[in-house]
């Protein structure tokens, strides 16, 4: 084995990075373990605990530090269906941009075709702007479609002489800003909510952003949350020190309060003693003491801060915004500023803020705010602003619908800065703030929801409306200031059209069925490879083991969310992972059977099955970057899993593996690859697959014809993702009959209502397409009050909904086109590789035949026993993966086939004897390879099955029948229909390999 020690360091180089990467998960596990220990049950004092030692170090490596905070970053999500929460796709309304930026014509032209538009983009991916020109365009106005756009407020990008094309990039610029700001406002409101790990990312090419909130509760305070406009304020504000003695005198009344309050008292002391008890002293802690003039040591720091947190209560979380003066005295800081707080801290400021006896002191026209996110020096602190109020309704001396235009710039020296034009209102009421403001170097704070992005000190009055911003920033501060500023004339809105909760019960009994399924299946993979192959059984399980540390190691690396289907890869992983080690080990066998020695078989055998492995494993590769690029959600977590699984089963098969094998060969150890039951095993194999083809080409006829007519006459239940609709999962304390249930719901909703059994009798799965197209807080409210009217009549019988489903009419029709382009592609794709790798056409169309059998009888199958077995058979994103997954599987057995007869086509026998008898002989010697691994896979798929819950028990029946038709298919369908695509005069150069001819030159 060449390069043997550059392998054993690869390999300790992979285990070490992915033994780091995993260390972060057990790390945070340990932390969150004590905050539900000391919590006991209580979940404010857990999470009070858990932002407590936010800002602490938990893991001590020496040459690096990380702190909960960042440790938690590192560690391994879990998905919604695991952890339980609240996940929510929100749609940038195009419509109502188009309206607004033209100022809501009345035109009817304008509207009838804007209308027809916005139906047509429920059926098709053609953007709504483009659809929307083209509506126009063809419906003969007169007035040209410039001409709405050519307002003021977009005067310096459009006019009523710009052309179509001009129009329509104009409205995609406006489309992108307006995704990019809702992003940003949203990624602003859910930071304030204080959600651990959320997930935002904008859906490319699509107007929609993906939100997901583990472990969220609040369900409809998230809805407001999300859905409210957003509001863009600017803020004169308060001198630093003009609020410092209110700030004082606040903190000497709160501590004479606390004194008095017993509960509080408690609630002071045990903050204290957290602090007393701390490990590490924070610089911020020691700065605080020095400011208020206190002199400490590392011996009597934990005191002084004990006592500090009794005598002042508000300036024990709260640092005064302070510097050093000339006379080495502390002096307060000129601007808006008043304070510091460190992250952890900014909920007790917070608290003593709103108690009624602070509340009292504090001035009608003054208001603190928190900086949008910490400062570059101060990663862990944010800053808390002086607002001044007056007597309008908000407070503001302007708000933000005045802005024309914002962007990120430079000045003359070259520094990041904003810059900001007005309308002519705006810039009216701006040159009389900033001309007030600058009389006393005043500062204007720039709000959006309640959170202060930026407080510019105003030097002079500000004429025009055009305005440049500056400030410490980096070019991404001022991305982002341009960002918020849009905002504030953001022309459009986001609503909610896709949404699934799941409770904490249901991601708990998903996290058990998902650990129950990987061990038994790791277990079952184990004992058969031992069984049937012995010692080298012992072997592959090593590299096993290696595959799964190395795969969960990679995830860790990736910061990727680990889902059930997730999970599920995992599980298929490890059957997938012995394919490569059966594929060696078979090719061993064979070689020993040529009379080789074990040193020179094993090498022949690792040398003449890597190309049957590659050529597998990359079909099956091109499956998931498909799934990743066309998913959402699980099914992108299932797709990471299975490449990410492929890469290292590749490793471990063809190194790990060859390794122990070395290791054993030097140290002269036996190696055996059977037992005697299992030696023989179909070696002499000689079955007419050719010559019977036609009776299997009957047989497949006939229950493909059958298939074909379930699925045009039963047809599908389709799941609500590719339907549209709401879905709730819903467990009785008691069964229930689903007649009984499925009647009331019935009646309540006055339409047909679709109930299923989820897993046991008691639990039910309820789907209803009423109120279908709206997506409104109010439709939810009242579809959620019906779908309880309805459930409440099934006599003395509680219920609890586990988790609910809305999907949008128009999100489902995207959902189910994209599944449909990602399962046509897949198998273009596979063809076009076989293509490529065996430079025939025959062994393209043999495989697409296969692999088209196979969707068509798995399609055939799940629609004739919907209804007849006791779980869910739903075409949904789901059922799309795993029909994807068996497409890839059913390649990839054929294409170890195909290798086998095209090194069978350059031997002697193969050139002499007809094709019919080297397809046969080809598909006999590959026979054992494709029943081991089908085998293995069943056996793992079986355990998922089983053991692997309601959720995804759909998923793997659907690969478990679709891998017994795929080794079907890939032995009786695909090598014989070569037969009969080739004809046997030109067989020798139809499909065998192309040859270079070699000119020899005598002298």
């Amino acid at each position: 084995m060449q390069s043997k020690g550059l392998i054993k360091f690869l390999v300790v180089v992979v285990s070490l990075a992915c033994l780091y990467s995993l260390s972060f998960t057990f790390v945070t596990r340990k932390v969150e373990s004590d905050a539900a220990e000391y919590a006991q049950g209580d979940m404010l004092k857990e999470k009070a605990y858990l932002d407590s030692v936010a800002g602490q170090v938990v893991y001590n490596l020496g040459v690096a530090k990380y702190t909960y905070r960042e440790a938690k970053a590192r560690e391994i999500a879990l998905g919604l269906d695991l952890k339980g929460g609240m996940n929510v796709t929100m749609e940038i309304s195009l419509d109502e941009l188009i309206r607004n930026l033209a100022n809501n014509p009345k035109d009817q032209a304008f509207n009838k075709s804007l209308e027809t538009a916005v139906a047509k983009s429920r059926s098709t991916n053609t953007s709504l702007i483009d659809l929307f020109v083209e509506e126009y365009k063809a419906s003969g106005s007169g007035t040209p479609i410039a001409s709405f756009f050519a307002t003021k407020d977009n005067a310096a990008s459009i006019s009523a002489n710009s052309s179509e094309g001009q129009v329509r990039t104009f409205l995609k610029r406006e489309a992108d800003n307006a995704i990019e700001n809702s992003y940003k406002v949203l990624r602003t409101r859910i930071d304030k909510f204080g959600v651990a790990s959320p997930n935002i990312q904008i859906q490319q090419g699509t107007n929609r952003i993906l939100v997901e909130l583990p472990g969220i509760k609040d369900e409809d305070r998230v809805r407001k949350l999300l859905q409210g406009s957003a509001k863009l304020e600017f803020f004169e504000t308060h001198s630093n020190p003009d609020v410092y003695p209110l700030l004082e005198n606040i903190d000497k009344s709160l501590a004479a309060a606390l004194r008095n309050d017993k509960s509080s008292s408690k609630t002071v002391s045990s903050v204290a003693k957290a602090d007393s008890t701390a490990t590490d002293t924070t610089a911020s802690d020691a700065n605080l003491l020095a400011n208020l003039g206190a002199k400490t040591t590392d011996t009597d720091s934990a005191a002084a801060l004990g006592q500090l947190a009794e005598q002042n209560p508000l300036f024990a979380v709260l640092n005064p915004s302070v510097y050093q003066g000339q006379n080495g005295q502390p002096s307060l800081t000129p601007g808006a500023t008043v304070g510091y707080a460190h992250l952890k801290d900014t909920a007790r400021v917070n608290q003593y803020l709103n108690r009624p006896e602070v509340r009292s002191m504090i001035p009608s026209n003054l208001k603190f705010m928190w900086s949008v996110k910490p400062e570059h020096n101060s990663p862990d602190f944010l800053s808390l602003f002086a607002i001044k109020t007056n007597n309008t309704e908000s407070g503001a001396v302007l708000t933000g619908d005045v802005i024309t235009e914002a962007r990120d710039d430079f000045d003359q020296s070259n520094r990041p800065v904003v810059s900001m034009g007005m309308n002519a209102e705006g810039a009216r009421q701006w040159r009389r703030i900033t001309a007030q403001a600058a009389q006393s170097n005043a500062s204007i704070a720039i709000i959006l929801d309640g959170v202060v992005y930026s407080a510019p000190t105003v030097n002079e009055e500000i004429p025009g409306g055009n305005s440049s911003i500056s400030g410490n920033f980096t070019i991404e501060d001022t991305k982002d200031l341009a960002n918020v500023l849009k905002a504030g004339r953001l022309p459009t809105t986001a609503k909610i059209v896709e949404e699934a909760i799941v409770g904490p019960s249901l991601g708990q009994a998903a996290i058990d069925a998902g650990v129950n399924s990987a061990v038994i299946g790791f277990a079952v993979v184990m004992v058969f490879m031992i069984a049937y192959y012995n010692r080298a059984g012992i072997a592959a399980n090593i590299a096993v083991v290696f595959n799964v540390f190395f795969l969960l190691g990679i995830l860790a690396s990736l910061n990727a969310v680990l889902t059930l289907p997730g999970i599920a890869g995992i599980v298929l992983t490890m059957g997938t992972a012995v394919d490569a080690n059966v594929l060696i080990y078979e090719r061993i066998r064979e070689e020993l059977g040529l009379g080789k020695s074990m040193r020179q078989a094993i090498a022949d055998g690792y040398k003449h099955a890597m190309p049957s492995i590659l050529d597998s494993q990359i079909t099956t590769l091109l499956v998931g970057v498909i799934l990743f690029f066309t998913g959402s959600g699980p099914i992108q977590g299932f797709a990471t899993t299975l490449m990410i699984g492929i890469v290292t089963s590749l490793f471990t098969a063809i190194f790990i593996s060859r390794l122990i094998f070395e290791y054993l060969l030097d140290k002269d150890k036996k190696i055996s690859l059977s037992f005697p039951w299992s030696a023989n095993t179909l070696k002499n194999a000689n079955f007419q697959f050719v010559a019977k083809r036609k009776v299997y080409y009957m047989i497949s006829a006939v229950v493909s014809v059958l298939c074909i007519i379930s699925i045009f006459t039963k047809g599908f239940s389709l799941g609500v993702d590719f339907q549209g609709g709401r879905t709730y999962t819903v467990r009785y304390d008691n069964n229930v009959n689903l007649e009984d249930v499925r009647r009331n719901l019935d009646e309540v909703f006055g339409l047909t209502t679709e109930v299923k059994t989820f897993g046991s009798e008691n639990q039910i799965k309820v789907t209803t397409t009423y109120h279908i197209e709206e997506t409104s807080d109010e439709a939810d409210g009242e579809v959620l009050a019906k779908l309880n009217e309805g459930l409440s009549q099934v006599g003395a019988n509680d219920y609890e909904i586990l988790s609910q489903q809305k999907v949008g009419p128009s999100i489902a029709s995207d959902i189910r086109d994209r599944a449909i382009y990602a399962a046509v592609f897949s198998i273009l794709i596979i063809a076009a590789y076989i293509l490529l790798r065996f430079r025939r056409w025959q062994y393209s169309v043999s495989a697409a035949i296969s692999t088209t059998h196979d969707g068509i009888v798995l399609l055939g199958i799940f629609s004739a026993l919907d209804g007849l077995v006791p779980f869910s058979l739903d075409i949904d994103q789901h059922f799309v993966a795993a029909l994807l997954t068996v497409l890839a599987y059913s390649v990839n057995d054929t294409v170890v086939v195909f290798d086998r007869l095209r090194e069978y086509l350059t031997k002697p026998f193969g050139k002499n004897e007809n094709l019919g008898s080297t397809i046969n002989r080809a598909i006999n010697s590959t026979l054992s390879r494709t029943i081991i691994t089908s085998l293995t896979l069943i056996f793992v798929l079986a355990v998922l099955f089983i053991f692997g819950g309601e959720v995804i028990r759909g998923f793997s029946f659907a690969i478990l029948i679709g891998i017994i038709v795929a080794t079907y298919s890939s032995i009786f369908i695909a090598a014989p229909s070569m037969y009969d695509l080739t004809p046997e005069e030109n067989a020798a150069q139809e499909i065998a390999p192309k040859v270079k001819e070699v000119k020899t030159v005598t002298s």
